[in-house]
């Protein structure tokens, strides 16, 4: 995604910025500056990208379905990425706009440890009811190894997608309430290193 989008050419961005239509025009470059830990010269690269593949200003999720479906060949992307999509879009309108692109790439890229992992569990919490359960976590890690496919995953036996979601579960759900926090969520990434890279693990796809 991010070399789709990463190109160079940023003439005249500002008053293209001006130009877009006024339902689909981003944030000023130097507001998105203040709001995110981009430069504005990063900021012009990404704004060409992010229109050369969605002209309009928007992306909706077929759209993001289709870019991101080209990274993984060998793989299905289409829930891992329809997961994702909803992350990023906060407003939860079914779209994504160039603010709601950058705000989340730059939590993702530059983040500090806790945004990265808050970030992270609002894509597991599926419904946005502020704790993920068994059935929310086993779908992102289903997602997750359906992407990868068979070439990263040639010999797994039995359901080990539901392994690793046990093994998450037990290590993150301290109070045995059947669901976890932020709270917990974090300190037991914090706490074991292993499972924040198996929890982080779309960050080496993005």
């Amino acid at each position: 995604w991010l070399e789709t989008v990463g190109v160079t050419n940023t003439h005249n961005i500002d008053d293209e910025l001006e130009m877009t239509t006024v339902c689909h025009r981003p944030e000023g470059l130097d507001q998105l500056e203040a709001q995110t830990n981009f430069t504005k010269q990063e900021l012009q690269i990404l704004y060409r990208g992010f229109k050369n593949e969605c002209p309009s200003g928007v992306v909706d999720e077929e759209t993001f379905k289709h870019i991101y479906a080209q990274f993984f060949p060998h793989g299905d992307a289409s829930m891992y990425a329809h997961y994702l999509f909803n992350a990023f879009d906060t407003t939860n309108n079914g779209s994504i706009k160039f603010k709601d692109f950058v705000m989340g790439l730059s939590i993702l890229l530059r983040g500090t440890l806790r945004e990265k992992l808050e970030w992270t569990f609002h894509l597991y919490d599926i419904n946005r009811d502020g704790y993920i359960n068994r059935e929310e976590m086993t779908e992102i890690v289903r997602a997750i190894y359906d992407m990868m496919g068979k070439f990263t995953y040639p010999a797994l036996k039995g359901d080990v997608p539901q392994q690793h979601v046990d093994a998450f579960f037990q290590k993150m759900d301290k109070n045995k309430d059947g669901v976890v926090t932020l709270e917990e969520f974090i300190i037991a990434c914090q706490e074991d290193e292993t499972m924040m890279n198996s929890m982080q693990l779309f960050e080496n796809v993005m």
